[in-house]
């Protein structure tokens, strides 16, 4: 069979409201309509759950066909005529969404999902001006799911996603539909709620109305008044996309970001509570520098780097040391690694915590809350950095506090070390967003910004290398830890220390540096690497495999 000939066996071209559309065949005629960029209103159907087509609000008119049909669940044909504005749909539409307002309560000023509520949307669209109901509307109240889910019977349109997601994804069939007709209502089985569940807090994601809701977000803002940045959940090596829900510089909640190379349309519940670290107050503001004589005094930056810059330059020669957080950035860990390549001796460490088991989501295997607890342990790895320490993050850092040469921390907050740490050493620099209790041991504490407040890219378990944007600002002079040492490495270069390195003033040049520097990361384009992200070109197995 000729190429061309495949092509076409795989495709199919059908009209939709006059416009030729060329699908994968298979394709059901909703998609097609996304792909058109035409809006039918749907609920029941997610691209990630099964395709009931009982809410019976998608339906649209094909010409040749008796009635009018589901289009979530009627696939598209060659030479199919597909009418979305048909009188006769529009007419269907407007009366699946009166009988759903028979009984909403219709209380979307104290509504959380006012602002992304489907039925509010659908309804402005192509709804009826005015209700005509005169009967009372059904009374049934709040109730508490456990976990972080609250359900509100009175506006819920029965969709069943919820159920089919505890069904079909989790695999945890806690949830189901009691009684029937209009007496219809999701319930828990008995006394068996959510609340040992660990993927539940999904089912408010793709709820497409205010009966679910969020116990943590609750009355706490309004969605239009929300800003959205693509990001990375850096709870796990999983690295699930997500989007930082952002407001008055503080994040307000985190929601998954659709990936079907990483997770899919889901994240655990773990990470989803797991955001108020990054919304902490206690933070390193200002670069400080201590004199000889023991003196601490804040600087702005060209003159704390001038000092560092001098400082090893007088100690180059008895080696360099670094401990690095898990969850610094590829950039982070480059720019320590370039540092350190100055030095003889280098060796750069990190620690992250280990669980024995890995929370797998049943319906799809390839996402898990998995073994290491971090971001970027992986990305340490394919970067030189050597995992030291125990399961719960601890230890491991006896030899580095003996250190008496350059000692370098980045990120690492040194809870557990001991009040002496780093005191041996000729020359400490401290590069964290929050202080330490030995930071007071430090020649330099420079101020760092965590990745909410910067861009860069994290490697998770897999090897795929994912960015991540900027959806804070960061406090004071507070700056990403490549572009702190970036400039110091300059710094050495203008004082003769090395061939001349330029100043590094973007998170795409500081990442072009790291993927000359590293092989496993050759080939790599920071813009090309967009939303999805891209894996390594090696071959990476899963943890514990």
């Amino acid at each position: 069979m000729s190429e061309n000939a495949t092509q076409a066996a795989e495709t199919v071209t059908l009209t939709i409201d006059g416009a030729e559309v060329t699908v994968p065949k298979g394709t059901t005629i909703l998609q097609a309509t996304k792909q058109a960029g035409i809006t039918v209103p749907h609920y029941c159907f997610h691209e990630g759950l099964s395709r009931p087509a009982m809410c019976r609000l998608c339906l649209v008119e094909v010409e040749g066909a008796p009635k009018l049909q589901p289009s979530c669940n009627t696939p598209c044909g060659d030479g199919q005529v597909v009418r979305t504005q048909s009188e006769k749909a529009l007419q269907m539409r407007r009366g699946v969404l009166e009988f759903y307002l028979v009984n909403h309560p219709l209380d979307c000023p104290i509504c959380d999902q006012s602002g992304e509520c489907f039925l509010q949307d659908y309804t402005h669209m192509e709804g009826r001006p005015h209700g005509r109901s005169r009967e009372p509307k059904r009374v049934l109240g709040r109730d508490d799911f456990g976990g972080d889910v609250l359900f509100n019977g009175d506006r819920c349109v029965m969709c069943t996603r919820c159920v089919r997601f505890m069904n079909e994804i989790e695999q945890d069939p806690v949830l189901t539909v009691v009684e029937r007709g209009n007496r219809s209502v999701i319930d828990t089985f008995f006394e068996e709620g959510l609340d040992d569940t660990k993927w539940s807090g999904n089912i408010v994601d793709i709820c497409p109305v205010g009966a679910l809701v969020s116990k943590d977000f609750l009355h706490k803002q309004r969605s239009w008044d929300l800003d959205h940045t693509p990001s990375i959940c850096t709870s796990c090596s999983q690295g699930c996309n997500i989007d930082l829900h952002t407001r008055d510089n503080l994040v307000q909640r985190l929601k998954p970001r659709a990936n079907m190379d990483v997770n899919a349309f889901w994240m655990c519940d773990h990470g989803r509570a797991n955001y108020e670290f990054m919304n902490r107050g206690d933070r390193n503001e200002v670069p400080l520098v201590k004199d000889m004589e023991g003196r601490v005094a804040a600087h702005g930056w060209r003159e704390a780097l001038h000092a560092l810059a001098e400082a090893f330059r007088g100690t180059g020669d008895t080696g360099f040391r670094a401990v690095v957080s898990p969850n610094a950035s590829n950039e982070d860990i480059a720019a320590v690694k370039a540092l350190g390549a100055l030095y003889g001796n280098a060796e750069i460490v990190y620690r992250s915590v280990r669980t024995e088991t890995e929370d797998v989501l049943k319906g799809m295997p390839s996402l898990a809350r998995r073994k290491e607890l971090a971001a970027n342990g992986r990305g340490a790895e394919l970067l030189g950095a050597r995992r030291v320490g125990n399961d719960d993050g601890t230890g491991g850092l006896d030899d580095v506090a003996k250190h008496t040469g350059l000692l370098v921390v980045v990120g690492d907050e040194l809870a557990d070390v001991a009040d002496d740490f780093g005191a041996a050493a000729d020359t400490f620099v401290y590069v964290g967003a929050h202080p330490s209790k030995v930071q007071g041991n430090a020649h330099f504490v420079l101020p760092a910004t965590t990745h909410a407040e910067c861009e860069g890219t994290f490697t998770n378990v897999n090897g795929r290398v994912q960015r991540f944007w900027q959806g804070l600002h960061g406090p004071g002079a507070a700056r990403p830890a490549w572009q702190v040492l970036g400039a110091l490495v300059a710094e050495l270069s203008m004082l003769g220390e090395m061939d001349h390195a330029p100043v590094v003033g973007s998170a795409a040049e500081a990442f072009a540096s790291m993927v000359t520097r590293t092989d496993a990361f050759a080939g790599l384009d920071y813009e090309s690497l967009g939303t999805r992200g891209a894996v390594v070109n090696e071959t990476v197995q899963l943890a514990g495999d």
